[in-house]
């Protein structure tokens, strides 16, 4: 039989968290008279590891995705995705915008070789786009300086059948935390695109679940956020967690106890005995490694629950294997369940912030030799 290591998708719990998103969108526009912004589902790196035949079927309820990958644009529409689809890096090369084309890809505009390659060619079909600014990410995007020119180059291209829908945006580089940067991002965002016809579209998932962002922006144009991370039941947020958000963890990695035995005081355990025995203690071996996309680097102390107790990696990730300690759980056997993350487990950010990462990094990493399960509803969920 296979190894028992599994990663379980929700459904279910894709769609909660895609609500969670719209509630509150609705709630704070309807409280404050304002129009709901549009919700660009983002289901980049395969959806964060959730797989993009999922993330179609879950985001059903959203008004359009977003993505990096031409490939997985294709499998979108092949799956029979409708709605708009932003690609969130644009075009690479000029043989992509036939592909926009055919697909009826929205492009985002980050630089001045894109509009050239756009200059050379002869869409049939005229692409809507996003022109991005460049607010202090330096990252991607048109310089203030450069806006401008960018904009009116957008508006040619636009008058000659190039372009369609004109819209703006921007990326947040601290909205994440408390800082007053992301205001002064914000500022130069509003100051830059004053007066400018077309969507913007600035919020991250912390922006996104930040009210007093978006609604910074005026309501005579539509507004589009992109939620992340957080549809996928991690927080984007340094200091509060996605329990406290309401959100539901979408993946959970879970394995088993594949042997347990007795350490003596003053034996160490794993490469480099990295951990030792204070006294003697029952450890447990389970069938999870970093070869699973397991964080190597996860310490003594890492949480872990075995057979519904919470508990402790000990020493170092081996390459398919890891133990956790079995203090005071006597009834734990070969074959007792074991969660790495998600439900019944930690959260895959207490793991990350353990490991020294976040839970995007975890969430992406894991194998393609881990077998998936994928749950359709809350009724197969309960084994019903």
């Amino acid at each position: 039989m296979p190894r028992p290591i599994t990663a379980t998708i929700s459904l279910p719990s894709l769609r909660h968290n895609l609500g969670v998103v719209t509630h509150q969108l609705n709630s704070i526009s309807s409280q404050n008279n304002r129009k709901r912004p549009f919700v660009w589902a983002v289901i980049k790196a395969n959806a964060y590891g959730h797989g993009i035949t999922n993330a179609v079927h879950a985001f059903s309820q959203a008004d359009g995705l977003a993505m990096l990958d031409l490939d997985e644009a294709i499998q979108c529409r092949e799956l029979g995705w409708q709605g708009p689809i932003l690609m969130l890096e644009g075009f690479f090369k000029p043989s992509d915008i036939p592909l926009y084309e055919q697909y009826k890809l929205d492009a985002t505009l980050h630089c001045r070789e894109q509009l050239l390659m756009l200059e050379h060619s002869a869409p049939a079909y005229a692409l809507n786009a996003f022109i991005k600014l460049d607010t202090g990410m330096n990252r991607l995007g048109f310089e203030p300086a450069e806006f401008g020119a960018a904009w009116a180059q957008a508006q040619q291209l636009r008058s000659r059948g190039r372009l369609a829908q004109l819209g703006k945006m921007t990326h947040f580089a601290r909205a994440d935390e408390v800082s007053a940067y992301t205001g002064e991002q914000l500022a130069e965002y509003l100051r830059m695109t004053q007066g400018l016809p077309g969507p913007d579209s600035v919020c991250n998932s912390a922006a996104t679940l930040t009210p007093s962002v978006w609604q910074a922006l005026p309501d005579t144009n539509a507004q589009w956020v992109r939620p992340g991370i957080c549809l996928y039941g991690s927080t984007p947020f340094v200091s509060q967690s996605a329990d406290a958000l309401g959100l539901k963890p979408a993946m959970t990695l879970s394995s088993e106890l594949i042997s347990v035995r007795r350490v003596e005081s003053g034996e160490g355990v794993g490469y480099g005995q990295m951990f030792r025995a204070s006294k003697p203690m029952m450890v447990g071996i389970v069938a999870c490694g970093y070869a699973d996309g397991y964080p190597r680097h996860a310490t003594t102390g890492t949480p872990v629950c075995v057979a519904g107790v919470r508990t402790r990696l000990l020493g170092r990730v081996s390459m398919d294997m890891l133990a956790v300690d079995l203090t005071n759980m006597p009834d734990s056997v070969v074959g007792s369940p074991v969660v790495l993350w998600g439900e019944n487990g930690p959260s895959v950010d207490e793991v990350a912030q353990a490991a020294g990462t976040i839970g995007y990094e975890l969430l992406c990493a894991v194998a393609p030799r881990v077998a998936r399960i994928v749950v359709e509803s809350n009724l197969e969920k309960d084994g019903q």
